[in-house]
């Protein structure tokens, strides 16, 4: 497995969830300064706040699981699954690069509803 090609991936998701992130804030304290004229308005802009800050817990959440596999990576631990500790495939790996598991115990937390 090329490490480097998977660490340079990790590093680019990084930084385009670190920017997103900045852009949802700008977002969200704009919307904090709007005027609301009509309930249309304050149900609108609550609705586009309540949006805004689902996508902001969902990508921080994201943000998180990538940091969390750049440190596997520097101990030595990525791309081996953290429930059977077998080798997680390199397709799944090119494909979501912060895996934890692999397809069968990914497949397995999902049925029990972890």
């Amino acid at each position: 497995m090329d490490k480097e090609f998977f660490r340079q991936k990790l590093l680019e998701r990084k930084e385009e969830l670190e920017e997103i992130l900045r852009e949802i804030k700008r977002d969200l304290s704009g919307v904090s300064r709007c005027e609301v004229k009509d309930e249309g308005d304050e149900m609108s802009l609550f609705m586009e706040k309540y949006r805004s800050e689902q996508l902001y817990r969902q990508q921080s959440a994201e943000l998180r699981e990538v940091e969390e596999a750049l440190r596997r990576l520097e101990k030595g631990t990525y791309g081996i699954c953290e429930m059977c500790e077998s080798p997680i495939g390199e397709e799944r790996l090119k494909v979501k690069p912060y895996a934890k598991y692999c397809i069968i115990c990914k497949e397995i937390i999902e049925r029990e509803g972890r």
